[in-house]
This record gives structure tokens, C-alpha cells and sequence, in this order.
């Protein structure tokens, strides 16, 4: 039966690529048998001719046997291995020519075997030819020339060794550039999904907002038919918020366009919404119909974008869930900075006394959270009825971070 290949050597290990196209084991095997087959016999026939001698056919038959072992050199392997160790000691012992060409079958299928991963057959071929010649050496008295036959075949079963080393190197060269290449690929497409999730987080935190404070108004100026100031003023907020919207909107997707059209392509002019204008998100709200208290408490410090970005998304995705869904009739954002973090809070006052279904914003506060090394908790209150979302965002290699537990 045939000695499996080394552990870890690749199924086609046996086969050459040769410019684009791979060529399987088997014909490799041919075209090293049909070269070796037609210099042994040339050089047979040559070398009788120079010493006025007749070619015997078993010296022939043997030099063919050589070659048709290495026709199936790695489908049948230790049979292979069996005949390239016997046949050229068996030619040397038995002819009369002596070509020089008669070696060749052996180290070729010995080089290949130990290339190709099948160890244990060019050790069995080894063994087998260095017994032969051992024996045949020892009875024709010939000591030297059997040590200098034993040392070369040595050495050939070291260069097989040698090019399974070398193939097996190249073999992870070609895994790990394989791998890398790979790992790159998700790399990118874990990036491009992340990327689409924030955008998609952005683009919903800036039309839910502003289109549940532009409803609201709507909803208050109908309201209001008999009362033409309190129309106007719902008029004016709806304006105010729509304009807002748009605005965001246009810095939004002006980083779409900056992605997609290269660095030519002008900045967006309008600020990423921060911190330091939570004040206008709650003049918003409370004009929208929900009047919210803010505070303020600690030194407030700069903070990174992510951070100032996702403290600034979380308070404005609480404010318009207690809008629109809460029925509360003021909300309370506090906004603490304390050293290495910043924490925000917004309770309200409305009717939650279960926990919500999770939808597109409490998932994406949560998500925001995270993405900037913090967390977020959102739930109905425990000191009285309404709802509570508290988010605590550390800073880069600060000390807070450690996620507080809702009320």
C-alpha cells in the first residue's frame, strides 16, 4: 500500500505550475520518465557501440523498469520506491556496459519522493539500493567503490529532503500571502458594514428627530386653527426644525460624496452635532411641545469626536422617543464630565412601566455607546413612573468607563 504523504502536505503537492496552467502529479511523473527512459537507453546503445560491445536485454529490460517506476512515481509510490532501489544496483551487477546514464531513474525518483512528501519511499529506496550494492560490492571484494556508491546515494536522499523542505517553505509563503489576503478582504468588508451601520444610525437619529419635532408642530399649529400666533409660532418651529434637518442631512451626505468622489470633492461645511449644543436640542424639544431641564455638572472638557458625537446622538434619540412615544410632559438630561469620561441621563416623566421593544433607536443608541468604548442602558425608571436612558463613554486611556445600571 502506498505511504501517505507527509501530515499537512497539500493534496496537489506532487504537481508543477507552469506558467498559468497547473500540471497534475501523474503527468508530471510521465514527462520526468520519458527524458530519463530515452538518455539511458541513448547512452546504453552509444557507450556498447564505443566499447565494441553488444547490448544485453535484461540491461534494456532494467533501464526500463527504472523509468516505468518513475511513470507512477506518486500514484504508487512504495512500489516505485522498491523497483528504483533494486534495478540500478541489479544493472551494474549484471551488465556489461555500464553507462553512466543507468544512475539517472534513481536519484530523479528519490528527489521527487522526498520532494512530494513520501519520506518513508525514498528511504525504502535507499535502504534498498544501498543494501544491493553493499552486498554485491562486499562479494566482488570492491570495498571502496561500495562506500563511495553508499555515500552518494546519501547524498541524494539529502537533496530530496532538502527539496521537501524547500517546497513545504514555499507551500506556507503561499498559505500565509493566501491567508493575508483573505484576512484583508473581511477586513474590508467588516469595515464597509460598519460603515453602512453608521451611517444608517446617522441618517435615523437626524430624520427621526427632526420629523417627530416637525410633526408635533404640525399637529399643534392644526391644533391651534382659532389661534393665529400660537399657528405662527408652531409655523416658526416647524421652519426652524426642517431647516435644521436639512442642514445635517447635507453634512451627512456630503461625507457620502467625499467617500465616493475622492478628496477633490469640498468638505462639509456645517459641524458634527456635539455636546456643547445640547442646549439647542433642548430649546428644540421644548419648543416641539416637551420642556426639558437640562444641567450641566463637572468642568467641561474637550472630548473626541466619537465620544462628543455619540454623547450628543444618545441624548437626542431619548428626547424624540419621549416626544413621540412616552406621552411625558417634561423630560430632565443631565450631563456630568468627571475625570476620564462623560456620563448623560435623560428621564422622563411619561408612562413607561415595561421594558420596550427593541427597535432602530434604542438599538442604535446601544450601538453608539459601544463603538466609542462605552454603554448604554435605556429602561422604565424604578423611583417613579417614566422612562430612563443613562450612557457613561469613557475617554481614550482614561480611568472612567465603567458602566453604571439603570435606576
Amino acid at each position: 500500500m502506498p505511504d501517505a504523504p507527509t501530515a499537512g502536505w497539500p493534496p496537489d503537492s506532487g504537481s508543477v505550475l507552469i506558467g498559468r496552467v497547473r500540471l497534475p502529479a501523474w503527468a508530471v511523473d510521465l514527462l520526468l520518465a520519458a527524458p530519463v527512459a530515452a538518455v539511458a537507453l541513448a547512452a546504453e546503445y552509444v557507450t556498447a557501440a564505443g566499447r565494441g560491445l553488444a547490448v544485453p536485454g535484461h540491461s534494456v529490460a532494467l533501464l526500463l523498469a527504472g523509468a516505468l517506476a518513475l511513470a507512477v512515481l506518486t500514484r504508487l509510490p512504495l512500489p516505485a520506491a522498491v523497483v528504483l532501489g533494486t534495478v540500478n544496483p541489479l544493472y551494474y551487477m549484471l551488465g556489461q556496459v555500464d553507462s553512466w546514464a543507468a544512475w539517472l531513474a534513481f536519484p530523479v525518483g528519490v528527489i521527487r519522493l522526498g520532494a512530494t512528501g513520501h519520506r518513508a519511499a525514498a528511504v525504502t529506496a535507499t535502504l534498498l539500493f544501498m543494501g544491493t550494492i553493499a552486498v554485491g560490492e562486499t562479494l566482488r571484494f570492491e570495498l571502496w567503490r561500495a562506500l563511495s556508491t553508499l555515500g552518494g546515494a546519501l547524498v541524494v536522499l539529502l537533496a530530496g529532503e532538502i527539496a521537501r523542505s524547500n517546497r513545504a517553505y514555499l507551500h506556507e509563503v503561499q498559505r500565509r500571502a493566501a491567508e493575508a489576503e483573505r484576512t484583508r478582504e473581511e477586513e474590508g468588508r467588516r469595515r464597509a458594514t460598519e460603515e453602512r451601520l453608521r451611517i444608517a444610525r446617522e441618517l435615523h437619529d437626524v430624520v427621526a428627530h427632526h420629523i417627530s419635532l416637525i410633526n408635533v408642530q404640525a399637529g399643534a399649529a392644526a391644533y391651534r386653527r382659532d389661534d393665529p400666533e400660537g399657528a405662527y409660532a408652531a409655523l416658526d418651529a416647524i421652519k426652524a426644525a426642517s431647516r435644521q434637518a436639512l442642514r445635517e442631512l447635507r453634512t451627512t451626505l456630503g461625507v457620502l460624496r467625499q467617500v465616493d468622489d475622492g478628496p477633490a470633492t469640498a468638505a462639509p461645511t456645517a459641524p458634527a452635532p456635539t455636546l456643547a449644543r445640547v442646549g439647542e436640542l433642548a430649546e428644540h424639544t421644548t419648543r416641539a411641545g416637551l420642556p426639558v431641564d437640562l444641567r450641566v455638572a463637572g468642568d467641561p472638557v474637550p472630548l473626541p469626536a466619537a465620544v462628543d458625537l455619540a454623547a450628543y446622538r444618545i441624548v437626542q434619540e431619548a428626547l424624540t422617543n419621549a416626544l413621540r412615544h412616552s406621552g411625558a410632559t417634561r423630560a430632565d438630561v443631565a450631563v456630568t464630565y468627571r475625570p476620564g469620561g462623560v456620563g448623560v441621563e435623560v428621564r422622563d416623566n411619561g408612562t413607561a412601566t415595561a421594558p420596550p421593544a427593541e427597535g432602530n433607536g434604542l438599538r442604535g443608541m446601544r450601538e453608539r455607546a459601544a463603538a466609542a468604548g462605552g454603554t448604554c442602558q435605556a429602561g422604565p425608571r424604578a423611583d417613579a413612573p417614566g422612562f430612563l436612558v443613562r450612557a457613561d463613554l469613557p475617554l481614550p486611556g482614561g480611568a472612567g468607563g465603567a458602566g453604571t445600571t439603570a435606576d
